[in-house]
């Protein structure tokens, strides 16, 4: 396999050699030799993603492929890998599908769909300021502001146990968790995904690597969890640290900035607008009531794009 980098103003076009991986596109019946694949590098506030334009060519994805895509020191890297699709579907625009650096696919990612709709505008897939994208789990509307920023409309945020999903017998504001060695206190909730939120006294002291996996992986969660530390500074504005289920720790995520903006409103702690400060930038989170949806503002940046060469033959069998 073999990645050139192109799109940059400042260096050079150049080829890395890679070992090969598992991707496969072929638009026009059996592939012959080898194969080219474009794809960008994008990041929301450095939560950063490989992003994949399905429209106009044919991609099969193996979970294989995508971890190893993600590694840092031998791949690409990136938290998470994004495809825009085509869609059948009259209501939308577009199919927008989320994996994760492990290959599991998920159904929402905040951040990923500013980077989508700027990558949309970018690509000239479509011409519209404003976007219906439909994901696995969730219906999004993607918003391009004048001054480049995206916003994104999150939809209404899901409390029943068993719409998060999280094991429990009633509905509750604050849930007590047990870990390996002592018991928090969460707020468990859904955008799409689902969302444990903690408060901390301090984000810079908060034990994100040893309960972020713990929480994220906890059985009252039974298919994960994103996990937010959450300090709050004032009613407008908190900091945020987030553990992202198949991921680790990442710069910044924006469906956990909503997830902790909505608890800490139903905790009457904070506004209705609230700036949320990640480890990689600022966020702005609207939600006024329950029945709202929940309004996320931020960047969305083309870091450079690329095009992958390699041998389709080459493609694992699992």
């Amino acid at each position: 396999m073999a990645i050139f980098i192109t799109g940059l103003a400042d260096i050079t076009p150049q080829l890395i050699q890679e070992p090969h991986s598992g991707i496969h596109s072929a638009p026009y019946g059996k592939a012959q030799g080898n194969m080219k694949l474009s794809f960008s590098k994008m990041h929301g506030l450095g939560n950063d993603f490989m992003v994949i334009n399905a429209v106009s060519q044919a991609v099969s994805l193996t979970p294989q492929l995508i971890s190893h895509w993600a590694n840092r020191k031998t791949g690409i890297g990136f938290d998470q890998l994004l495809l825009v699709e085509p869609t059948t579907d009259a209501e939308f625009d577009f199919n927008y599908r989320i994996f994760n650096a492990d290959g599991s696919e998920v159904g929402q990612c905040g951040n990923g769909a500013r980077c989508l709709a700027r990558f949309i505008a970018d690509e000239k897939l479509s011409l519209k300021k404003q976007l219906r994208v439909r994901t696995l789990s969730s219906a999004l509307t993607l918003t391009l502001q004048d001054d480049g920023q995206v916003s994104v409309d999150m939809g209404i945020p899901q409390f029943a146990p068993n719409q998060v999903p999280f094991v429990a017998e009633d509905q509750l504001l604050t849930y007590d968790l047990r870990l390996e060695q002592t018991t928090v206190s969460i707020g468990a909730l859904s955008l799409g995904n689902p969302h444990a939120v903690l408060l901390v006294d301090s984000v810079d002291h908060a034990p994100v690597a040893e309960w972020g996996p713990q929480i994220e992986s906890h059985a009252r969660f039974p298919q994960r969890a994103n996990v937010g530390f959450m300090q709050i500074l004032t009613a407008q504005h908190i900091q945020l640290r987030v553990y992202e289920r198949g991921a680790g720790e990442t710069l910044a995520c924006g469906s956990g900035a909503c997830a902790a903006v909505v608890y800490g409103r139903l905790r009457q702690q904070l506004d209705k607008d609230v700036t949320v400060s990640l480890l990689g930038g600022d966020l702005h989170i609207h939600w006024d009531h329950p029945t709202d949806a929940v309004i996320m503002t931020g960047p969305a940046v083309i870091v450079y794009k690329g095009i992958l060469e390699y041998d389709p033959r080459l493609q694992s069998s699992t």
